[in-house]
């Protein structure tokens, strides 16, 4: 199914686009959210924390893979918006090429090192048996966690956001299903919550491909797109790479930011691993536009209109930014009852609730530069994105983490400020380099005439 957004309300055909993104990542987010509010209610503190870290480092490698899929999303949206169906299929195809190759490196690589990372990620003691086992299952399905991602991408580069909102709408409610199974009457703690994820996966990419061959939804699309080719491989990887770096060296931080937690005990290791996941769900709305403009605003550059493509970009800006603002607010009058929600220990809520409350507000300031970075990407200079989020992160996030968790140990507060602010860098950077990019887009257009 092929839809082309470059034309009708900007403004509406963001909103068409970005509602069942936004649930499906909703509903993905719901694997790990499930994964923790269970273990919770059928563990003890020492099997939330091997949880909480566990998810972390998947979410990472999660990340990354999406944003290396973003490349096939943003060129596949341009190919859709010129109207070229071959270049499409030679898109797709050696998007599919180039993942498989990457799903066995990876599957490999991290199985290898997962004693490795469950040392690396300083656990504690009490926490470390149930890390490994949850990650060594994890790792094990990464094939089909890339497969899933890979397919999605390729449908919202086509203007598709429906159908990968169906596939893991599908398998949300197999991953309840079964972690209750797993967690519960088996008792398999950690391991069972990394059980019942991966299972799931494996049936979204299952149902999603039964859908697509049934249903024709890739038409034209034959082996001879598999051959690689250095040009479609290199477009993508060309916009992919610095994404994929991007997101992987914000989770980085993050994950240092659990290592400086791990440090201070078990009880903050916990609060900050809860934080971290109701984070992920007030975070959809950014997360959700900043792929939302890639692929609107690659489309239309695509057709030849750029200014319509700076609309996309303006627009999701003022959707995420009010919501952003409504999210912090509310979130200071119920941040305890919201950590409650996946811990029986007062301490962990009471220390979980200081940091939510001013990490929060990261939602409203990181949701401006997302939907920037969605614009660079669509651009074809994803590699701006990853010099902002790295000037933040090395220049303010990490670095004030840490100073917080050293020179504040009774409350996690100083460190969730940490967030908003590296967060306000990266606005005041993309400022500068939205200028540069339109000088540059103006040179061009000047020799174009």
């Amino acid at each position: 199914m092929q839809n082309n957004l470059t034309s009708g309300s900007v403004f509406k055909n963001i909103l068409s686009f970005s509602l069942p993104y936004l649930l499906s990542y909703f509903l993905q987010t719901l694997y790990g959210m499930a994964d923790l509010f269970l273990i919770g209610r059928y563990g003890e503190v020492d099997g939330t924390t091997a949880v909480s870290i566990g998810s972390q480092v998947m979410h990472m490698l999660t990340v990354m893979i999406v944003g290396l899929a973003m490349g096939a999303t943003v060129m596949i949206g341009q190919a859709v918006g010129a109207q070229n169906r071959a270049k499409v299929n030679r898109y797709i195809g050696n998007t599919i090429t180039l993942f498989v190759g990457a799903a066995a490196v990876l599957t490999l690589a991290m199985l290898s090192l997962s004693k490795g990372i469950v040392r690396l990620m300083s656990t504690p003691e009490a926490a470390q048996a149930g890390t490994e086992a949850y990650l060594r299952i994890c790792f094990a399905g990464l094939p089909f966690i890339i497969a899933y991602n890979v397919i999605s991408a390729i449908f919202r580069g086509m203007g598709d956001s429906k159908s990968p909102m169906y596939f893991i709408a599908a398998a949300c409610a197999a991953n309840i299903g079964l972690d209750i199974l797993f967690m519960g009457p088996l008792a398999l703690g950690p391991a069972g919550a990394a059980l019942g994820t991966t299972l799931s996966q494996a049936f979204s990419v299952v149902l999603s491909l039964i859908v697509v061959v049934r249903r024709r939804m890739l038409p034209g699309l034959a082996a001879a797109h598999l051959r690689p080719q250095r040009k479609y491989l290199g477009d993508t990887v060309k916009i992919g790479v610095p994404v994929a770096l991007q997101d992987g060296f914000i989770q980085v931080s993050f994950l240092a930011i659990t290592v400086f937690a791990n440090l201070r005990g078990l009880n903050d290791a916990a609060a900050v691993g809860i934080v971290e996941k109701i984070i992920g769900i007030l975070f959809l709305v950014p997360s959700t536009m900043l792929s939302t403009v890639s692929a609107l605003a690659a489309q239309n550059i695509g057709a030849g209109k750029p200014q319509r493509a700076r609309e996309v970009m303006r627009d999701a800006i003022f959707i995420t930014a009010g919501v952003g603002l409504g999210l912090a607010g509310a979130t200071q009058f119920c941040a305890v009852g919201l950590v409650g929600l996946f811990t029986e220990s007062d301490t962990v809520a009471l220390m979980g609730s200081q940091y939510l409350r001013s990490y929060v507000w990261d939602c409203l300031l990181a949701g401006i530069h997302f939907c920037i970075s969605g614009y660079f990407c669509a651009c074809g200079v994803s590699g701006y994105s990853f010099a902002h989020n790295a000037i933040s992160t090395l220049c303010a996030r990490l670095p004030l983490s840490w100073l917080a968790s050293r020179n504040f140990p009774g409350t996690l507060f100083p460190m969730g400020c940490a967030a908003p602010v590296g967060s306000l860098v990266s606005v005041l950077v993309c400022g500068v380099l939205l200028r540069i990019l339109a000088k540059k887009q103006a040179a061009e257009d000047s020799k174009a005439a």
